[in-house]
C-alpha cells in the first residue's frame, strides 16, 4: 500500500557530482559535470551513460532530473499491484521512481542530490533518511538532456524505465544493455535515425554501443523482433524430421499443420512467460543411422533442398528453426558446412547432438556418443564467422546433453562469441524425479554465458511436465522443445 506522511527533513543535503559519459560516433567522450548539461549543450548522435555498480534507475535520474522534492520508492518485495501503482503514481506526477533493496547508499545519495524532502513509499522500504509525505507531490525539474528530442534506451527494471517516462522522454526499456535486444528498440532506431540516442545502463563503451545501433538499423530481425535470441524471447520448439513420425512429432504432419501445431503449443507458455514466446522447429537435418552407408559414417544427411520449403514456410509464419546434427562418425563442422546456405537465413540456428557423435569403430546404441570441446569450438567459430560475414542476427547454438561425458570438459567450450546464443539443452527423460536429477547434474558447473534448454517427451516422460511445471524448473529454461 502507499504510505505518505508529512514531516520535516532532518538530515543535511549532501553535495553530489554526477558524471555523464557521452560518446559520439567517434571514440571520444565528453564529461558533463554537475546535475545537468547547460541549455546550450547539444547531445551528440550517440551518448552512453554508465557507472558500474550504480542502479539503472539512479543513472536515469542523474541524467534526466535536476531536482525532485518528491520521489516514489518501492520495496524489493513489493507485489505486482504495488509496482503498477508506483509506476502510475510516478508517471502521473512526473516523479523519479526507485526500487530499494538492502543496499540503500546509491538511492540515498541520489535523493540528496535531487533535494528530495518527501517520499511516496510502496512495500517495505528501508530507511532512506527522507520522510514519507502526505502532501501533494511538488514539481520536479527535468534536466537539459531530458528537454532535448532524444531516444532514450534504458537497460534496467521498471523503476528505471518509469523514471525516464516521468521525465517526458521517448524511452524504450531493454532486458539487457544492447540496442538490438528487442523488436521495439530496433523499430525505434530504424524509424528515426536523425535524433540523438542516449543509452543508460550497462551498454558497454561508446564503440560497442555504436556497433549495436548500426546493427539494429541494418541487420535482419529474428522471429518475434530484435536481433538477440535471449533474453528478449523464450523459444518453444517442435522436434523431429520431415516425413518421419518415428523421429519426433514434427514429422507426424506436413509443414503447414506443423506450424499450426507449434503455435498452439506456445499459447500456454505465452500466458505464463514474462517475455514473448516464439514458436520454433528443431529439424533433424542429419539422422543417425544403424547402417554405416557407403562411407561408413552411420549418418544420413538430408538434402538442403528438401528442408528449404520448411524454412521458407517457417520464416513466413514467424517460426524460428534450428538444424539438428546427428553426425555418426563424421564431425559436426563438416556437416554444418553442408547446410551453409540454410544457415545464412536469419531465422535458422544450429544444434549439435553429441549422443550421436561416434568415435572410430563405435556404433550407435552400443554406447552414448560424445564430442570433444575442441570440435564444438571449431563449429562455433565457423558459425560465428558466418553471422559476421553475412550480416546476420545472433544465432541459437544448441548443445544437447543428458550425460556428463557427452560434452567432455565443458570448461573448455568457448562460449564467448557474441554472435551466438549458446544453449545447454538438457534431454533427460523419465519420471519427474529422474528428470530433475538429470537437470541438476547438467546445470552444475555451467560454462559462462550460456542459456538453458529443456526437453519434454510425449511418451518417455511419465508424466510429461506441463508448461507451468516446465517454467517452474530452476534455473528457468529459455529453450523448450517437445519430442
Amino acid at each position: 500500500m502507499i504510505r505518505r506522511r508529512a514531516t520535516a527533513l532532518r538530515h543535511p543535503i549532501l553535495a553530489a557530482a554526477v558524471i555523464i559519459v557521452v560518446g559520439a560516433l567517434t571514440a571520444s567522450s565528453v564529461p558533463i559535470l554537475g546535475a545537468a548539461a547547460p541549455a546550450a549543450t547539444r547531445l551528440p548522435p550517440l551518448a552512453v551513460v554508465r557507472d558500474p555498480g550504480v542502479p539503472a534507475a539512479v543513472l536515469v535520474s542523474r541524467t534526466l532530473f535536476d531536482s525532485a522534492p518528491t520521489a516514489v520508492v518501492l520495496g524489493a518485495d513489493a507485489s505486482a499491484a504495488d509496482v503498477q501503482r508506483a509506476r502510475d503514481t510516478a508517471v502521473e506526477n512526473r516523479l523519479p521512481m526507485f526500487e530499494v533493496g538492502r543496499d540503500v547508499r546509491a538511492v540515498r545519495d541520489e535523493l540528496a542530490r535531487l533535494r528530495t524532502v518527501g517520499l511516496i513509499e510502496m512495500g517495505d522500504v528501508p530507511d532512506l533518511g527522507v520522510p514519507v509525505s502526505d502532501d501533494a507531490p511538488a514539481p520536479a525539474v527535468v534536466s537539459a538532456v531530458a528537454g532535448q528530442d532524444a531516444l532514450v534506451l534504458v537497460a534496467g527494471g521498471p523503476d528505471a524505465v518509469t523514471t525516464a517516462e516521468s521525465a517526458g522522454t521517448s524511452v524504450v526499456g531493454l532486458p539487457v544493455g544492447d540496442a538490438r535486444a528487442t523488436g521495439e528498440s530496433v523499430a525505434a532506431l530504424k524509424s528515426d535515425d536523425g535524433r540523438p540516442v542516449v543509452a543508460i545502463g550497462a551498454f558497454g563503451d561508446e564503440k560497442t554501443f555504436a556497433g549495436q545501433v548500426d546493427a539494429a538499423r541494418t541487420v535482419p530481425e529474428l522471429p518475434g523482433g530484435g536481433q538477440l535470441v535471449f533474453p528478449g524471447r523464450r523459444v518453444v520448439a517442435l522436434y523431429g524430421s520431415p516425413g518421419s513420425a518415428d523421429l519426433g512429432p514434427l514429422g507426424a504432419q506436413g509443414v503447414d499443420e506443423s506450424i499450426r501445431r507449434v503455435k498452439r503449443m506456445t499459447r500456454p507458455y505465452a500466458a505464463l512467460s514474462d517475455v514473448p514466446v516464439v514458436p520454433a522447429f528443431e529439424i533433424i537435418a542429419t539422422v543417425a543411422s544403424a547402417d554405416p552407408g557407403s562411407r561408413g559414417d552411420y549418418t544420413n544427411m538430408l538434402d538442403p533442398a528438401m528442408l528449404r520449403p520448411w524454412i521458407d514456410a517457417a520464416e513466413k509464419a514467424g517460426v524460428y528453426v534450428t538444424l539438428d546434427l546427428q553426425p555418426g562418425r563424421m564431425d559436426f563442422l563438416t556437416q554444418a558446412k553442408r547446410y551453409r546456405g540454410l544457415l545464412r537465413r536469419p531465422n535458422v540456428g544450429l544444434a549439435l547432438d553429441p549422443e550421436w557423435r561416434l568415435k572410430p569403430n563405435q556404433k550407435h546404441l552400443t554406447q552414448i556418443g560424445s564430442v570433444e570441446p575442441a570440435e564444438v569450438n571449431r563449429t562455433a567459430d565457423w558459425l560465428a564467422g558466418l553471422v559476421r560475414s553475412e550480416n546476420l542476427p545472433q544465432k541459437a547454438f544448441v548443445l544437447h546433453q543428458f550425460d556428463a561425458a557427452m560434452l567432455g570438459d565443458r570448461r573448455l567450450i568457448d562460449t564467448s562469441h557474441p554472435e551466438l546464443a549458446t544453449v545447454i539443452h538438457a534431454d533427460g527423460h523419465g519420471t519427474p524425479s529422474v528428470k530433475m536429477e538429470t537437470w541438476r547434474r547438467i546445470v552444475a558447473g555451467l560454462p559462462p554465458n550460456v542459456w538453458l534448454g529443456w526437453k519434454n517427451f510425449y511418451t518417455e516422460d511419465k508424466p510429461m511436465f506441463s508448461p507451468r511445471h516446465t517454467l517452474r524448473v530452476n534455473p528457468e529454461p529459455w529453450f523448450v522443445s517437445y519430442q
